[in-house]
This record gives C-alpha cells, structure tokens and sequence, in this order.
C-alpha cells in the first residue's frame, strides 16, 4: 500500500511539473520516444511508451493537429507511418526535458547515491518478485 501510494504522488507531482511546462505525462512519453529513435514507426513507439496503438495514434493525432510532429508513410512499407518532431516539438520536448530534469533533482533531494542504488535494488527485486 505504501509503495501503491507514493507512487501514486510521484506521478501526480510529476504530472503537475509537466503541464506546467505546458505538457503532460503521454505528450512526455511521446516526445521523449520519438527522439530518441531515428524515425520511429507508430507501432514502435506505442511499445516504447507501453500503450496500445489506438491509444497511440489519439496522442499522435493530437499532437499532429498541434504541430508537434509529422507522419509520413514509409516508402518501403506503405502501412507503416514513420514519425518525426517539428520545430515546435522540439522546442516543447526541450521545455519538458528541463522541467523533468528539475523534478528529478527535487525527488532525489537528501538521498544518496547509495541508498539511490539501493532503492533501485530493491525496486528491481520487486518486479522480479512479482513477475515470478
């Protein structure tokens, strides 16, 4: 329960801190995974962010008519869009960047590089006992 509930205020912090920079948590995770692969396919991102595909394709179509991102067909398979960020996305994933990096250097205030590692021990014990 107590894992369940800071979760829960980590992520709504962390939402906050997001739309203030004028985005939130899937436009994020979106940018976030476009840039960091070379003309990503749809159907790749909605793996990397860990959404299904409708749902991806709502957030790009959103962010598309916000002029974020572009998608095109790939030219040696026409069912596969391939996506890219505009100025504008690059600009927002940069104001977005910043306010994480700021979010992250706030949660991690008083904490140790060692009870860092630590606790992400203790989390990757957790997924792995919970995967068992």
């Amino acid at each position: 329960m107590n894992l369940g509930r800071t979760a829960k205020l980590v992520a709504q912090a962390f939402d906050a801190a997001l739309v203030e920079a004028g985005g939130t948590l899937p436009v994020w995770l979106t940018l976030l995974s476009v840039k960091s692969s070379e003309l990503a396919n749809q159907r790749e991102l909605a793996g990397m962010i860990g959404i299904q595909g409708a749902t991806l394709t709502h957030h790009l179509n959103a962010m598309e008519v916000q002029g974020l991102l572009t998608r095109r067909r790939d030219p040696v398979n026409r069912r596969v869009h391939m996506v890219e960020l505009t100025a504008a996305g690059e600009a927002l994933f940069e104001r977005l960047r910043q306010a994480a990096l700021v979010f992250d250097k706030r949660l991690r205030t008083g904490l140790s590089d060692e009870r860092l590692a630590e606790f992400a021990q203790v989390l990757a014990a957790l997924r792995e006992n919970v995967g068992s």
